[in-house]
């Protein structure tokens, strides 16, 4: 099992367990978890799924993808350098636990 946490803009948090090699956005999605709403089912074609990464969990993912760098463009919440797109997060091998905020606003 992997474990991923969502912070929300109110300071809770809803820590979920979760198979491993399931995305971020569909732990949230099949969960309810509020602020994640992941449209396009995980195509990297919404942006809804953005979340911000913790900086001690960045150095643990790879470089975003091109499809993925474009669509973080198009964030309704502002774009960091921890914006990430919670369908292209896969918990599982090396990242077996994550801490992620979600931003105040999504599409």
């Amino acid at each position: 099992m992997a474990t991923v946490t969502f912070a929300q803009p109110d300071g809770s948090e809803r820590r979920l367990e979760v198979q491993v090699g399931t995305t971020l956005m569909h732990a949230a999605v099949s969960n309810g978890v509020k602020g994640i709403v992941g449209e396009c089912g995980g195509q990297a074609m919404c942006a809804t799924c953005h979340v911000y990464v913790r900086p001690e969990f960045l150095d643990e993912l790879p470089e975003p993808a091109e499809d993925e760098d474009e669509m973080l463009d198009c964030t309704t919440a502002e774009r960091t350098d921890r914006s990430r797109l919670g369908c292209q997060i896969q918990l599982g091998d090396g990242l077996d636990s994550i801490v992620v905020d979600i931003p105040e606003a999504q599409r």
